[in-house]
């Protein structure tokens, strides 16, 4: 009676590995007869990690203009969060400026976004920027809410985003000019 059960016991484990294996390479053909889309086509999904789509916003700038991370598109981006109290961002930002000028009209763009809710007084952030002489766009994140999103939790916390929206590195704590350069140049 145990040999029959045992016998029975295996040719159902037999069957159900036959199904399993069968399944698979079903799966595995079905994969490889798929033609991939090309890279704008592919549904990527919305994060803050390297390799996801940087999820959009539109926040005001120092001057009143309205910015959103999407009217980039086509552009390489260094999305940088920053505040004025904080040493490695002003240790940063002549780089930035060097950088940006640098680059001008090599479709590069930087958004350095103030988290103002961090200031002790936002009336500062326009001496600041008058004082380091910078002319690239000063976003302000009036009520934390990107700088959350964008987990910038130590300053400065920067995203190299590529001309798709696609971020290819982030980067936490000060960056140099070339350091700039080798991250932009290093992206399509």
């Amino acid at each position: 009676m145990y040999k029959k059960i045992l016998v029975i016991i295996g040719l159902v484990g037999m069957i159900a590995w036959g199904v399993y294996d069968y399944s698979l390479s079903a799966n595995e053909t079905k994969k490889t007869n798929q033609v991939s889309p090309p890279d704008s086509q592919k549904n990527i999904e919305t994060g803050v990690d390297e390799g996801k789509k940087a999820p959009d916003f539109q926040l005001q700038t120092l001057d009143g203009k309205e910015i959103k991370l999407s009217d980039m598109a086509g552009k390489k981006v260094i999305l940088n969060f920053w505040a004025t109290w904080c040493p490695p961002c002003k240790a940063e930002m002549p780089h930035m400026q060097e950088f940006y000028v640098d680059q001008k009209g090599n479709k590069v763009e930087i958004l350095a976004v103030n988290l103002t809710t961090a200031e002790k007084d936002s009336n500062n952030i326009g001496k600041f920027v008058n004082d380091y002489g910078l002319t690239f766009p000063i976003l302000l994140d009036s009520n934390g809410e990107i700088g959350e999103t964008y987990q910038a939790f130590s300053i400065p916390t920067s995203y190299i985003i590529d001309t798709k929206g696609i971020i290819r590195k982030k980067i936490v704590g000060p960056m140099d000019k070339e350091m700039m350069s080798e991250l932009i140049n290093s992206i399509e």
